[in-house]
């Protein structure tokens, strides 16, 4: 006959809900809209002086000049603020750096001639980053949250599918489509740890880090292409 099991008389820790990232609600009226942009702007602003750690919704709404009940109506936490954060400055830059590669293809252009273009897409990074409100600290959070992991991800993906467009457009062929798709992953990983690299150090460094990277990338494509097959 078994004998039973004592339970524990340990609390079990709560089961936690993964965090709610989207917005309660888009604004359509003006000032609801008005309401909506000062909340994501103070965050924002309040990312540069506290970071993500100590940045919390009550802070916010001090500063905003809004009360608890206010906020929550729009967000329901301060993490479907910063994802909100993420989306917008995600969008901007693929925008930007998709717009600028597609003005620039030339048909009779090989890749490793077109290379020093990688330095003006980290330009357009940064730029982008350096003009948002906390937008270094939106980086730092897109890295270190765990709960904005996946639009990190979707982030550096399409990255990855426009630098991957851009290749074929140049002329560039390879032996599989994976293997051009493992290029231009790698390429887009490049530029954005160049571009963390250039957006926490001095804006000096833009330019020459910039720079560098297209030469670097230069180089991988003249070794790898050398031109259109």
């Amino acid at each position: 006959m078994k004998t039973p099991q004592k339970r524990s008389s340990r609390p079990r820790a709560p089961v936690r809900k993964a965090a709610q990232l989207e917005a309660k609600l888009q604004p359509s009226q003006k000032r609801a809209k008005s309401t909506f942009e000062t909340i994501l702007d103070v965050t924002g602003r309040l990312l540069g002086e506290v970071g993500v750690e100590r940045l919390s919704t009550n802070m916010i709404c001090e500063r905003a000049g809004m009360t608890p009940p206010a906020l929550y109506r729009w967000f329901p936490n301060k993490y479907a603020i910063l994802a909100e954060l993420a989306r917008r400055l995600s969008t901007a830059q693929l925008e930007a750096v998709g717009g600028l590669w597609q003005e620039r293809v030339e048909p009779a252009e090989t890749f490793p001639e077109a290379a020093n273009e990688i330095a003006e897409v980290l330009k357009q990074l940064n730029k982008i980053t350096q003009s948002r409100p906390g937008g270094i600290w939106i980086m730092r959070a897109m890295r270190a949250v765990p709960m904005l992991r996946d639009i990190r991800m979707a982030f550096r993906t399409q990255l990855a599918a426009i630098i991957r467009d851009g290749l074929r457009a140049r002329g560039v062929r390879m032996a599989s489509e994976e293997d051009l798709d493992i290029a231009a992953h790698l390429i887009a990983e490049t530029i954005l740890a160049a571009d963390e690299m250039a957006t926490e150090g001095p804006a000096s460094d833009v330019d020459a880090i910039a720079r560098e990277i297209g030469w670097m990338i230069e180089l991988y494509a003249r070794e790898r292409w050398g031109s259109p097959q």
